[in-house]
């Protein structure tokens, strides 16, 4: 947002693609590096106007409002920076692109925006690389270490209605993540309702785990493939918790391979020196309405050589015990 800075007051005039945003959020989302204790504390204080009035955090703002932002510090990582690692790692294949949204397969190892360390993500890219582009904002998040089907939305109804359809908890998308895991997975098809509890560790990092006073959590687990000491599964999301399947499986006694924060570390150790170089958690199917129109939609990653490279691999030294009527065809799917 042009015109916020730490010596004057801000004005600025909402626009159609801001139209129906809460304030609080338009004001997160454009004070880029300003905690948001300071952006509730100068809502709070009435320092932020709507038309010369004072207004509730939860205020809709409309086209044509005059919005008043007092001076901000804002902590902005220098543009040349940002502009130099959005260089890097740029290839975001796109799956489906029209006027409202487009979805793309993001790549393992990139964040999908920038902070806490990570100077860009894939939204800083994608803007960097489609300048001409008025709105881009994130329709929902994946692990920096996930791969696969990721949603941006191109125009503020569009993005709305996607963000309302991700707090249905699984009822306005189904998703679907394919997981190497470590062990013999034996059930055919396995519903995991385990409540999940976020909480920060002594280092500040992020961190979730089982537990009863946590909020419901529900995942259904389908078995693909099963070898001696591996298996592939089929995640479904029935909600959308932080970590949801990494810690299911986790506690399950099932770590995802190559996953640094729940996995078995001393196997993960293995897994690189054989070839596995990243977290075997793939979003590879979504199928939803469309945001406006709301015809039905399918989108597809392929399986990322990374993980289908290591399945080929294992399949050379070790005997399938177990494989799906469908394995062939998801391993295989475009």
């Amino acid at each position: 947002m042009n015109g916020v800075g730490n010596n004057s007051v801000a004005y600025v005039v909402i626009g159609d693609e801001e139209q129906g945003q809460r304030l609080d959020n338009f004001l997160i989302r454009c004070c880029k590096g300003v905690p948001k204790s300071h952006i509730y504390r100068i809502l709070r204080s009435g320092e932020v106007r709507v038309n010369s009035k004072r207004v509730d955090a939860t205020y809709r703002l409309r086209a044509g409002d005059n919005l008043r932002i007092p001076p901000i510090r804002i902590a902005e990582r220098p543009q040349n920076e940002v502009d130099e690692a959005a260089k890097q790692r740029v290839d975001l294949p796109v799956i489906y692109e029209d006027e409202a949204m487009l979805v793309i397969d993001k790549p393992e190892g990139v964040a999908v925006h920038g902070g806490s360390g990570v100077s860009f993500g894939v939204i800083e890219a994608l803007r960097r690389q489609r300048p001409q582009a008025k709105f881009l904002e994130l329709a929902h998040r994946l692990d920096r270490e996930t791969s696969g089907v990721l949603l941006v939305g191109k125009k503020r109804l569009a993005l709305t209605a996607l963000h309302d359809m991700f707090r249905e908890h699984g009822a306005g998308a189904d998703k679907r993540y394919l997981v190497l895991v470590k062990g013999r997975w034996m059930n055919n098809t396995q519903h995991v309702k385990l409540p999940l509890h976020k909480y920060l560790t002594e280092g500040g990092e992020r961190r979730v785990s089982v537990d009863p006073q946590g909020k419901a959590s529900h995942t259904v687990f389908r078995l693909l493939a099963r070898w001696p000491e591996m298996s592939l599964l089929e995640a479904q999301l029935k909600t959308g918790r932080t970590h949801q399947i990494r810690v299911h499986l986790a506690h399950l006694g099932f770590p995802i391979l190559g996953d640094e924060k729940y996995g078995d570390f001393a196997l993960n150790k293995q897994l690189k020196r054989d070839g596995l170089k990243r977290m075997a958690l793939h979003a590879w199917r979504m199928a939803f309405r469309h945001p406006l129109t709301a015809s039905p939609l399918e989108c597809v990653a392929p399986l990322p050589n990374g993980i289908g490279g290591y399945i080929a691999v294992v399949d050379t030294k070790l005997s399938r015990e177990f494989t799906a009527e469908n394995y062939g065809q998801i391993l295989t799917a475009p």
